[in-house]
């Protein structure tokens, strides 16, 4: 989305940045794993589509994602590319039966050797407390490969609460609302510092 196209947030371990043209040849062949597209829940692109794809992040309004960046690494080399690992998204939608502004959460570390490392779980964090401070959301969903049990683990211990499973999809889901209680314990976990992305 254009709200985040030149927003920075800087973590302990992870810096997330937008997503632009010069790393979609990276995120494709991340992209050609079998394993990945499974956790995924994705369809192998070409790679004309994934830069497409990289547009559509920037510009539909619907759509927030950041890249991921070992902040370690990105401190040693200063290169992007060699300190990129991932991606967080929330994919926006309104609840109209309850007006609540609600989003799809997602995050992947597609760099095996940076997985394990509470990465993931600071990048996840600090993407939901950009969209409760900035995009203003009321709830947050995650829908998780069945099989996927990190990612369920790691949702259930930020608070969500597991709603509905499908036998059709393979697919567990878990929400969480944005209230006080909740919002006292994500400000516990993470501080947003954002800097402007040049």
């Amino acid at each position: 989305m254009k709200l985040n196209e030149n927003v920075k947030i800087i973590g302990r371990k992870v810096l997330l940045i937008p997503y632009e043209e010069k790393h979609v040849e990276k995120y494709h062949n991340w992209m050609k794993s079998a394993e990945l597209q499974i956790l995924t829940a994705s369809e192998p692109l070409s790679l004309e589509e994934e830069y497409a794809m990289q547009k559509s992040w920037r510009n539909d309004e619907d759509k927030c994602t950041f890249l991921i960046l070992s902040k370690e690494t990105f401190d040693t080399t200063n290169d992007e590319l060699k300190s990129l690992i991932g991606d967080t998204n929330l994919f926006l939608q309104y609840e109209d039966d309850q007006n609540e502004k609600v989003a799809e959460c997602e995050i992947m570390i597609a760099e095996k050797e940076y997985r394990r490392k509470k990465l993931g779980w600071e990048s996840m964090l600090l993407m939901l407390k950009y969209g409760q401070c900035i995009l203003n959301l009321n709830k947050f969903v995650a829908k998780i490969n069945e099989n996927n049990e990190n990612s369920i683990y790691m949702f259930k211990k930020m608070n969500f609460n597991e709603i509905s499973r499908s036998e059709i999809f393979h697919e567990v889901t878990l929400e969480r609302k944005v209230d006080e209680t909740w919002t006292t314990w994500l400000d516990s976990q993470v501080d947003l510092q954002i800097e402007s992305y040049k």
